[in-house]
């Protein structure tokens, strides 16, 4: 994940197993909701998944990167399958696993500071 100079959008670069890498755009709104309803990670054995794959100054120019407009999300036995609804692509959904899930938070969670909530009270 890389934070934008506005504080307005997270890219996010998923990696999936058996095919390529898939860049979207979060914008702030949809993270701090995330960050409300993600559930923390309570097992101390939990295991970091593998490196993700690295965001690079073309992902942030390239014209063909979706943003996501809202995301539903459903908790699975070990897992959330998140779809999020595209602007102009099909849209996406990944399954994370509890490790997985637990780093898109604290990731999310190191990026509150530059983003901005617009819809905090």
């Amino acid at each position: 994940m890389s934070c934008d100079r506005v504080g307005n959008l997270l890219l996010t670069k998923f990696s999936s197993q058996g095919a390529s890498d898939l860049c979207i755009h979060i914008p702030a709104s949809i993270v701090f909701w995330l960050l409300k309803h993600l559930p923390v990670n309570r097992d101390p054995q939990l295991k970091a998944p593998p490196a993700g794959p690295g965001i690079t100054q073309a992902d942030w120019e390239s014209p063909y990167i979706p943003r996501a407009q809202y995301v539903n999300c459903k908790e699975l036995p070990g897992a959330i399958r998140m779809s999020f609804v595209l602007d102009r692509k099909p849209d996406l959904t990944v399954v994370l696993d509890r490790g997985n899930v637990e780093l898109m938070r604290q990731i999310m969670a190191m990026y509150t500071k530059d983003l901005i909530d617009l819809d905090a009270q």
